[in-house]
Order: structure tokens, then C-alpha cells, then sequence
């Protein structure tokens, strides 16, 4: 009998790298936004920190920092700002769409 050996493999294309998730701490979804982005979370956060003075509206400060979480983590993707302008334009050939999937054309 023979010995075994560890092996290791890794993906012949790895993933493209995941964006930073900033959590849910407002001053690292600050920093994870373009600066583009900057003066209207800070004016969503704000609004919600004003109104969370009524407890009815503590739950909005959760629900504006999950919002621009996942909009900091999308403008990070590699691609967005072609894929909002393709999308803009109506250039749907750019998307994968049902028809290219078989089976799935007219169903959607």
C-alpha cells in the first residue's frame, strides 16, 4: 500500500473579487461610497436619526443603513456604472435575459 498525499486545487477562473461589505456602520458605508453618493446618504442618515426621535420611526435608521449598504457594496461591482447606462439606454441585449435560457423564453 501507498501513502497518501494532501492535495490541494483551486478554481481555473476564481471569482471575481466580492465588494467590501461595510456592515451596518454608518461611517464605514461613508467610506465605502463614492464621493458622488456622500451628501445623500449623509442626508438620508440624518432624516433618520431626526425622525428616530419618535419611536415609531427607530426602525427607519436600520432600513436607510441596510439601503445604502447594498447600494455602497453595488457601485463597488466592476461594470456598474456600464451596466446603469446600458439599462438607461435599452441596450438589453447586454443583460442575460430569459431567452437565453432554454426553456425559459416567453415565460417571463
Amino acid at each position: 500500500m501507498g501513502t497518501l498525499a494532501a492535495m490541494t486545487a483551486q478554481p481555473v477562473d476564481p471569482a471575481p473579487e466580492q465588494p467590501h461589505d461595510p456592515g451596518y456602520d454608518p461611517s464605514a458605508i461613508f467610506q465605502a461610497l463614492p464621493d458622488r453618493y456622500r451628501d445623500a446618504f449623509r442626508a438620508d442618515y440624518d432624516a433618520a436619526l431626526e425622525a428616530a426621535h419618535d419611536f415609531t420611526e427607530f426602525a427607519r435608521i436600520r432600513e436607510v443603513l441596510q439601503q445604502w449598504r447594498l447600494r455602497a457594496m453595488a457601485y463597488a461591482r466592476p461594470g456598474y456604472d456600464e451596466a446603469v447606462r446600458d439599462a438607461l439606454e435599452g441596450r438589453d441585449d447586454k443583460f442575460f435575459g430569459a431567452d437565453q435560457v432554454p426553456g425559459w423564453a416567453g415565460k417571463l
